[in-house]
């Protein structure tokens, strides 16, 4: 089912219409994908072939890391097309001008919806210059998103209220048609050079190499399905009670695949529900109340990347205690390299150098630790940002900046008043000792740095 709450239709007819495209962007998958269902539906319908068009642009702060993880899926997309009779093209060209050049003669464009700056500009840009019926539909979250509010909401708690009475309309799997058509390869346009490995893809991307790529996560739509079944399997049962333990491995670690949108999180949340576990309520809570805050607060609030998007209390407590004497001071290069006093605080850094990942309670705490070593409240939101969306497979993301902008009191509220955070609240590691073996944690993490 595709709700009409997903599609966003604008545009005009357009009479030289040979096919009908889906420009691939967010929804990197072909499992619950409502755009290209769509686009099947709409083919299928007209009796005009389709065409699936991926460009891969210049996105801000992604780097090599990023690249391999999104390619590890593109070419395996592209036999999966060449398989049900779909010609797909990938194009690195860096502008959108074969994209609008192919619009000319389609009868629809139809694309997946993004939510932050960089893919609304990328999307007016094509609708502005598309000649032909034009499309979004939102298939990266389980609520549209202004379906589910109009506004950037205070918290979980008033996003929720909203979110359950929506929640039985919108939890209803996407039943897959079979595209009837042929593969159409007759294009206005010069193809794209023909690359058919991995290498070649990210040569001509000309990805930033600082970062090398994970040997801990493989990108990909199979790779995501076996994470999700493991976990499903063999986590979600205590997922409630040991998610938070980060020298334990309960977390899901769906992450880097929701981000790059090679798995649906409405397929996830169905499995979960099927499974009816006792870890499966506080999932959900993760997957879509966490989650779609976060989107929430990327569509509604345009500087969600930037210091001022934190909520007023917070600015005006942190400010107040600008000047409070801090225990260390260390620079952002001394942060990145995980040169701090804190085992805990390194370990947590140097898990997300080496993994592509950091476990999500330790996540918390480096933000925290970030705040009270830095001179400003200003410089340890750009630090944390900064080392977040270089080194995390799930970084530049609506809950990378939700998730940093929340160490800072987004979506939070005041604690008791104390040193440098004022009423922000504050983690510290005698917290850390209480609650978990953290020390577990510290050789985990060695290990991983020094594999025997």
């Amino acid at each position: 089912m595709i709700h009409k709450e997903r599609i966003h239709k604008s545009g005009r007819s357009n009479h030289n219409a040979h096919y009908i495209i889906y420009w691939m962007q967010q929804s990197q998958r072909i499992s619950y994908n409502h755009a290209l269902q769509y686009a099947i539906r709409l083919s299928n319908d007209k009796k005009i072939p389709l065409i699936v068009y991926f460009l891969i642009l210049p996105f801000p702060e992604a780097n090599l890391r990023h690249y391999q993880f999104m390619t590890d899926n593109v070419l395996k997309l592209k036999d999966q097309f060449r398989q049900m009779n779909i010609n797909m093209i990938i194009d690195t060209k860096e502008d959108f001008s074969n994209l609008i050049k192919l619009s000319q003669n389609a009868f629809e464009l139809v694309t997946d919806k993004g939510y932050l700056r960089i893919q609304k500009q990328w999307k007016h840009h094509v609708k502005a210059n598309c000649p032909c019926y034009y499309s979004e539909i939102e298939s990266d979250v389980v609520i549209p998103v202004e379906t589910l509010s109009h506004k950037e909401e205070y918290s979980a708690f008033t996003l929720r209220k909203k979110a359950v009475k929506l929640l039985d309309y919108f939890l209803k799997p996407l039943i897959p048609q079979d595209y009837e058509g042929s593969c159409f390869n007759d294009l206005p346009i010069d193809p794209p050079v023909e690359i058919n490995n991995q290498t070649e893809l990210l040569n001509n991307i000309k990805a930033d190499l600082s970062i090398r790529p994970s040997d801990f996560f493989t990108g990909g739509e199979f790779e995501a399905h076996k994470y999700l079944n493991h976990f499903l399997e063999s986590k979600l049962d205590q997922y409630a009670e040991k998610r938070n333990d980060p020298a334990l491995d309960y977390t899901s670690n769906l992450s880097p695949y929701l981000h790059f949108g090679q798995l649906s999180p409405l397929e996830t949340a169905l499995e979960s529900i099927k499974k009816n576990k006792a870890g499966s309520v506080a999932f959900l809570e993760k997957l879509i109340i966490r989650r779609e805050l976060a989107v929430n607060f990327v569509h509604y609030n345009p500087n969600y990347d930037q210091y001022k998007a934190l909520p007023s209390w917070s600015r005006q407590t942190l400010n107040d205690h600008i000047n409070n004497s801090r225990p260390y001071l260390y620079s952002p290069d001394e942060f990145e390299n995980a040169q701090t006093h804190d085992i805990y605080w390194n370990s947590a850094q140097n898990e997300m150098r080496i993994t592509g990942k950091m476990h999500g309670y330790m996540r918390m705490y480096w933000g925290k630790k970030i705040i009270e070593w830095s001179e400003t409240p200003e410089d340890a939101f750009n630090t944390a940002l900064y080392l977040n969306n270089k080194y995390e497979l799930d970084g530049r993301d609506p809950n990378a900046f939700a998730g940093v902008a929340w160490c800072f009191g987004k979506h939070d509220r005041p604690w008791t008043s104390r040193n440098i955070f004022g009423t922000v609240r504050y983690m510290n590691a005698a917290g850390l000792k209480r609650k978990f073996d953290i020390d577990a944690y510290v050789i985990k993490i060695q290990n991983l740095a020094n594999p025997k």
